[in-house]
């Protein structure tokens, strides 16, 4: 999309003083290039951390690790996935209400970087607080970072999508680069020297943050609260009784788990007992938010069936992260294990495969977008419904790999890496085929008077899938198969069920594609 820019007098003419500068990356707004890397070193960060966590959980205390069972590993790790999810719902509501976007992301970079910090001492204290601090801050950059970008583009600006397009391919830039650097330096340096590198990158994006800052102009510095207040003329919004309601739910939530404690049903005092609690909480609050929707939303006919497509699709989103997301931990352990990782005349860390499903997320992504595109015009590019299908199908294919690779393991064999690349190839394939479409589809069904609220919900089953991943694998044990064919069978069999249903629920979705 190539564009004339426009001469410095026109656009300072164009524009007012406070607005970010129009051109000068890539065509696009220079302030782009500042959350382009902000997002890229903490994603860096990020999967840098994560491509080392659960093997440094389950290392044992004399190979500097923890010493943890895998099943206590995997509830933390599963507790941790989900906490980054879940945290994006406050963490937007700060930014919003109080603190305005700018600060949020800046105030979330710092925390991250000190959780990082916090993980490069030893001791168990400094790991727990550090995994904290991270989740906190991913609270606060995510969800905020991503809303930036838009604002950068006045209203209508035929650029925003190819801006977005720009802004996830320093996303998957960080998570590519990541495993490579802070995986190689935790594995054969020092566990600590690897959590202390994902954080250096996540200062290097502060630093470029407040650097780029004058690029920006007005865009997230003020809460979104206090224009909703000036359009408003003064008006204060309404949402007291929301605000309680939620409280009053909350406490409704913290009752439950203390009776559910004392009866024996879930054990707060463990992580694994945590994990399954989380898992408790997650649903409830989705069932709950969609009962009261059904019941007192205030809904159409329309709009009751379009939700029921989106709970629909809720659980399938949360059968596919459950089992995506066992790249960090299950298939993690398994290249430490039972892969052979000695390549070209060298012995690569195990943590390195982390990296490969990003590469295919840069090479393959531009390809699934021209070819729906190429689809629609001719009238035969699949239905959301259709997509979501072989999103669930391509990853349970990947386990069903993963089944074939585990008993070539059998026995103590090492098996060839490129079980693992065809998994990650095959699971990058369903991510495209649903991650994306699940968004977009998920905009477009639910009612524009919950719009946000019903994207809090959906990262949820995100976050519901990422503890049932930790905790698959924590049940991993010295035979695989049984997990790694369960989470096929599981896959496959949904997304052929779903299959069946596609027409049904097309008609439900009254003409939304």
């Amino acid at each position: 999309m190539t564009q004339t820019p426009a001469t410095e007098s026109a656009r300072g003419a164009a524009a007012p003083l406070d607005a970010p500068e129009q051109r000068g990356f890539f065509g696009h707004p220079r302030g782009l290039s500042t959350l382009f890397f902000t997002e890229l070193w903490e994603r860096f960060s990020y999967y840098g951390m994560r491509a080392l966590l659960i093997l440094f959980m389950t290392a044992t205390v004399e190979r500097g690790g923890l010493g943890f069972t895998a099943e206590k590993a995997g509830a933390i790790y599963g507790l941790y996935g989900a906490g980054v999810y879940l945290t994006a719902m406050p963490g937007g509501w700060l930014a919003d209400r109080i603190i305005g976007q700018r600060r949020a992301v800046l105030l979330g970079g710092i925390i991250i970087a000190l959780g990082h910090f916090s993980m490069a001492m030893p001791g168990t204290f400094f790991f727990y607080l550090g995994l904290l601090l991270i989740v906190m801050g991913t609270g606060l950059l995510k969800p905020n970072i991503s809303a930036m970008v838009g604002g950068l583009y006045p209203e209508g600006d035929a650029r925003r999508d190819a801006g977005f397009s720009i802004f996830y391919m320093g996303i998957n830039l960080g998570a590519f680069i990541a495993p490579l650097v802070v995986g190689m330096l935790g594995e054969r340096v020092n566990w600590h020297v690897g959590f202390g590198a994902a954080g250096i990158g996540m200062v290097f994006g502060v630093i470029q943050y407040l650097l780029g800052g004058k690029h920006l102009g007005e865009v997230g510095q003020r809460p979104r609260s206090a224009d909703i207040r000036t359009e408003a003329q003064g008006q204060p919004a309404k949402g007291g009784g929301s605000r309680m309601a939620g409280l009053v739910f909350a406490g409704a939530l913290v009752g439950l788990m203390g009776v559910l404690q004392l009866l024996g049903i879930v054990d707060l005092t463990s992580a694994v007992g945590m994990a399954r609690a989380g898992g408790l909480v997650i649903v409830t609050l989705a069932l709950a938010f969609f009962a009261y929707q059904f019941t007192a939303g205030g809904l159409d006919a329309t709009e009751k069936r379009r939700l029921a497509v989106i709970g629909v699709f809720f659980a399938c989103s949360t059968l596919f992260w459950a089992g995506f997301e066992q790249a960090g931990s299950s298939l993690n352990l398994f290249a430490r294990d039972a892969t052979d990782l000695r390549m070209f005349g060298f012995d690569i860390p195990a943590s390195t495969l982390q990296s490969i499903n990003a590469l295919f997320i840069i090479a393959l992504a531009p390809v699934f977008a021209w070819m729906w595109v190429r689809l629609n015009k001719r009238g035969t590019e699949p239905s959301s419904p259709a997509k979501f299908s072989l999103g669930l199908v391509l990853m349970g294919a990947g386990f069903a790999v993963m089944v074939a690779a585990s008993l070539a393991a059998a026995g103590g064999n090492k098996v060839s890496p490129l079980w693992l690349v065809l998994t990650y190839l095959l699971h990058t394939l369903g991510e495209l085929s649903l991650s994306p479409v699940g968004l977009s589809t998920v905009t477009k069904l639910a009612p524009q008077r919950v719009v946000g609220q019903m994207m809090g919900v959906w990262f949820m089953s995100m976050s519901l899938g990422n503890l049932i991943a930790g905790q698959l694998a924590g049940k991993l044990g010295t035979n695989p198969t049984p997990i790694f064919g369960a989470v096929a069978a599981t896959g496959i069999g949904a997304g052929l069920v779903l299959a069946l249903f596609v027409r049904p629920l097309r008609r439900m979705m009254g003409g939304v594609h």
